[in-house]
């Protein structure tokens, strides 16, 4: 009998194509600088680009997509990702802090004269535009997440899991449970975690019940996650599987697929659930993830 592949080991085919997609975003950009010097990046645009990161924007309800090259917006009735501003950003970490508030992390608009690492950004206009908060030029945050005042963020580049107190100003250095591939906050306690790891002291899920000081394991299941309500924790494993928990990560059960390889997860409420797929196809389950169908295209 063939046999079953574990959770940690359907998630590795998706950390091969996250490599892929980068190499795909440096040979677009290296495209763009081939076509008229400063001026190649707003001449040639490659389109979204291997998706990092969905938000909603509670201001008017848009979807916004977070790529290698650039910020994305999907709204109401729309069926297709256009281009936020001119700005080519590799924006890697994104997540919506309030109504037109977002944070993000990545690599500068080649045509800007800033270091290769941006680390954490502030957009106060719905990612028209964007201003330096903290470590500029010193970190890469793959993962956002935003509890509040209390910014929880995995910086790819020196595998650290990082917080502030201060909303982004000021940084303390967490234990993590390995390289981070996803990074949950619950709804009612800030301080409580469930991450994703794909190595260290294993491959599953951990929690954390004081705000990164220490983890214990939870679940054998890589994958993406979302905890909108306390009773729902949501996971999209690497194989598209959609797993849900009602204690915090211990015991899953599953719901139903998106039908592809994730790239990006998103839970705007209890029931609304959205999923970027590897070719930049943005999937919605208004059912709490049970069906799925097409939202926006690339």
């Amino acid at each position: 009998m063939e046999r079953r592949r574990s959770w940690a080991e359907s998630w590795a085919p998706i950390a091969a194509g996250l490599v892929v997609g980068i190499a795909l975003a440096l040979g677009a950009w290296w495209m763009m600088t081939q076509r008229g010097g400063d001026s190649g990046a707003a001449a040639f645009d490659p389109g979204p680009v291997h998706v990092h990161a969905l938000g909603v924007d509670p201001a008017d309800g848009a979807l916004f997509v977070a790529t290698h090259t650039g910020l994305y917006r999907v709204g109401e009735g729309e069926d297709t990702a256009r281009r936020v501003s001119d700005r080519h950003q590799d924006t890697m970490g994104f997540t919506v802090a309030g109504p037109n508030r977002f944070l993000g992390s990545g690599h500068p608009d080649l045509r800007d004269d800033l270091p290769p690492l941006l680390d954490l950004i502030e957009s106060s206009d719905a990612g028209r535009s964007w201003s330096s908060v903290s470590l500029l030029g010193e970190a890469d945050f793959h993962v956002l997440r935003v509890a509040g005042e209390r910014v929880y963020g995995y910086d790819a580049s020196n595998d650290r899991l990082l917080a502030s107190a201060d909303g982004g100003r000021t940084w303390q250095e967490l234990e993590r449970p390995g390289p981070i591939v996803d990074l949950a906050v619950s709804p009612l306690e800030p301080t409580r975690l469930v991450a994703a790891a794909a190595g260290g002291s294993g491959a599953g899920l951990f929690e954390s019940r004081d705000g990164g000081e220490s983890w214990a394991p939870a679940a054998d299941v890589v994958g993406l996650l979302a905890w909108p309500t306390p009773e729902r924790l949501y996971v999209v494993a690497g194989d598209g599987d959609v797993l849900m928990s009602a204690d915090g990560g211990r015991s899953l059960r599953p719901l139903g697929a998106v039908g592809g390889e994730p790239a990006a997860f998103l839970a705007a409420s209890a029931a609304e659930l959205y999923v970027a797929l590897h070719d930049g196809t943005i999937k919605r389950s208004a059912d709490g993830g049970a069906t799925w169908a097409v939202r926006s295209t690339p």
